[in-house]
């Protein structure tokens, strides 16, 4: 399955040279990320943030950037599940922009409890989703 959101590059994601500032990038895959979990998941990070206390971090992510993005585009960002464990999750990112792929970039997210600081299985009404 492949979940895909789309994100207008608008002048502030881009830099001096008139293309996206990488950290911009990481900026829209957690909107992406964001938009998943409400949409598939069912549950929002409002909800998991501040009803259930648990966060999302990226403990890795391995990024190639394959052509630049300029603003203007309309990049869809293509979210593909790879692997569930206990309490973590390997996402597969693609962008494209149009037929152009623009990025490719694996990230690791862990469940995690917020208040204790450590990562926790996933929830039972989550698991289904992922």
């Amino acid at each position: 399955m492949t979940f895909t959101s789309t994100h207008l590059v608008r002048f502030a994601h881009v830099d001096a040279a008139g293309i996206v500032f990488y950290p911009r990038y990481f900026e829209m895959l957690n909107a992406t990320v964001e938009d998943y979990f409400s949409q598939e998941i069912g549950v929002d990070f409002a909800e998991m943030h501040l009803r259930r206390g648990l966060g999302l971090p990226t403990v890795s992510i391995q990024t190639t950037f394959l052509s630049p993005s300029k603003l203007g585009d309309l990049l869809d960002f293509r979210l593909s599940v790879l692997r569930v464990g206990r309490s973590s999750v390997d996402l597969l990112a693609d962008v494209f922009c149009g037929d152009e792929r623009r990025l490719e970039a694996t990230a690791t997210l862990v469940c995690m409890d917020l208040e204790a600081g450590r990562s926790v299985a996933w929830p039972d009404d989550m698991k289904p989703g992922l």
